[in-house]
């Protein structure tokens, strides 16, 4: 800080608290971000596990959304900050820059019980038809912390409109499509900022600074190594005018065909850095994510949150920010030393219980179904109820196999896994523009030939797994020669 810095940026700097970090190193931020973090319903990310039921395989992943947050927060700050240097003409205003730097810290605020096993596998259980997201918790919560922290005050200390910038935001946090022909008028921000949209969440091709935190922490904590340099990355990003005829999937021929986009670019020579990024995502998914023992392990946590949903209401707390904020990972704990028999419930009720109780037990003991086989499911169009078909036609193969008129279909689970590199079955850099060394203002995409040999056809795939709940080894054997026939007969298909 120079001697000749306004008082209110010495008094900021004084007031800044500084984190200590294993991926980011020290982490400066801002005292109105720290107020944010020095909430119940900030600090209750410190008890959700970043991986989910990753903890239970690799013990190492003991990390959580609350450190993640922080990162992705750091990383969001330092990405403004470049533009701000480099690019004066973008007229980023520190406010802009704080509700940036806030989403960052807050995106993650509406995960529930293990992450994205709460959202992605239990809700639609739990709540058939239902399109929830943690993301739709996420600034729910955000407000629901502003009111009761009396935050508002704060934001106005910092100069910020509270109504304005919680709706920016809101859509930071959400994403938006920054590829749309036109720019919605009702949007927080102009269309003149519209590339701080991509800072957070980059609906437009998925390169942000989330998956740049996670990523480094994922694999520092599995202990995975990576070849993706997100520091690299970062100082050579640059923002730039993008035609918005050549960011639609098919090319519009409007009156505005010329009209241009500020978006965020890389430069030409990270194209292999940013396969490297995807692949990194690919190989985490392979690796740990959605790790055999990792599916399992995680399949039986939403089978015993939904035996015990009634008692503990636990999908209605999604809808309830006080309740919500209570519901972390320790739900597995409560489950686990239930003292049922004190309840006063029916029989229906203590059965319910009694099985999720079950579940989480043969967790602690290590009493997990048994991985039967594994085998990618052919390249065509599958129906939306694959997973059901799969796990009739599998127990049809095994009633034939053993020539047993009755299998026990609860004696296996059929799993279906999918796994891409990033954007579904599309090349990860379709959407993305580059610039150059000699041309630092003109945008451009990739051209393929230039692309290194080594890179993958197919960008996307999906996995069937079957396990054996039973203890019978003999059948486990025959479960294993049956589903060799059945993968290599298309799964009945």
């Amino acid at each position: 800080m120079s001697e000749e810095a306004a008082p209110s940026q010495l008094n900021q700097s004084l007031q800044d608290k500084i984190f200590n970090d294993p991926i980011h190193g020290s982490i400066e931020l801002h005292p109105l971000l720290v107020k944010i973090i020095d909430t119940p319903q900030f600090q209750r990310l410190r008890h959700i596990k970043q991986l989910g039921a990753g903890y239970w395989v690799y013990p190492g992943a003991s990390h959580n959304r609350f450190e993640h947050s922080i990162g992705v927060a750091h990383l969001a700050e330092r990405l403004v900050k470049r533009f701000q240097e480099k690019q004066p003409e973008l007229n980023i205003t520190n406010r802009d820059s704080l509700c940036v730097q806030i989403a960052g810290l807050c995106h993650d605020l509406g995960h529930g019980p293990f992450s994205h096993l709460y959202d992605n596998m239990f809700i639609p259980e739990a709540q058939p038809g239902s399109k929830w997201k943690h993301e739709d918790a996420s600034f729910k919560m955000l407000e629901h912390m502003v009111e009761e922290n009396k935050l508002r005050d704060e934001m106005k200390k910092y100069d910020m409109n509270p109504d304005e910038d919680l709706k920016f935001i809101k859509e930071l946090i959400l994403g938006v499509d920054t590829s749309a022909e036109k720019w919605p008028e009702k949007r927080a921000r102009t269309e003149d900022k519209s590339f701080l949209y991509e800072i957070v969440s980059n609906k437009r091709n998925g390169i942000d600074v989330d998956k740049w935190d996670y990523f480094a922490r994922d694999c520092h904590h599995l202990g995975i190594s990576k070849s993706f340099d997100h520091e690299r990355l970062l100082k050579l990003t640059r923002v730039c005018k993008v035609k918005i005829k050549e960011l639609q999937k098919q090319k519009v021929e409007t009156q505005e065909t010329d009209k241009e986009r500020l978006l965020i670019c890389f430069r030409d020579k990270e194209a292999d850095n940013i396969y490297d990024m995807f692949r990194t995502r690919y190989t985490l998914h392979r690796q740990a994510y959605q790790h055999k023992t990792v599916n399992i392990i995680e399949i039986m946590i939403k089978e015993a949150l939904l035996f015990a949903d009634d008692h503990f209401k636990i999908s209605a707390a999604k809808d309830d920010m006080p309740e919500y904020t209570k519901l972390t990972d320790a739900i597995f704990e409560t489950i686990l030393h239930i003292d049922i028999d004190s309840l006063q419930l029916d029989n229906t009720e203590k059965k319910k219980l009694q099985d999720a109780k079950d579940k989480v037990e043969k967790i602690v003991k290590r009493d997990l179904p048994k991985f039967v086989g594994e085998a990618r499911l052919p390249e065509r169009e599958m129906p939306p109820s694959l997973q059901n078909i799969l796990k009739d036609n599998w127990v049809k193969a095994m009633e034939k196999e053993t020539k047993e008129d009755a299998v026990n279909p609860d004696d296996y689970v059929v799993d279906v896994v999918q796994m891409d590199i990033g954007m579904k079955g599309k090349n990860p850099t379709d959407n993305v523009f580059f610039y150059s060394k000699w041309n630092p203002n003109e945008a451009f995409k990739m051209d393929k030939k230039k692309m290194s040999s080594f890179l993958p056809e197919r960008f996307y795939e999906k996995l069937v797994r079957v396990y054996y709940r039973g203890g019978t080894d003999d059948i486990l054997k025959t479960a294993k020669e049956c589903f060799k026939n059945w993968s290599e007969n298309n799964f009945g298909l």
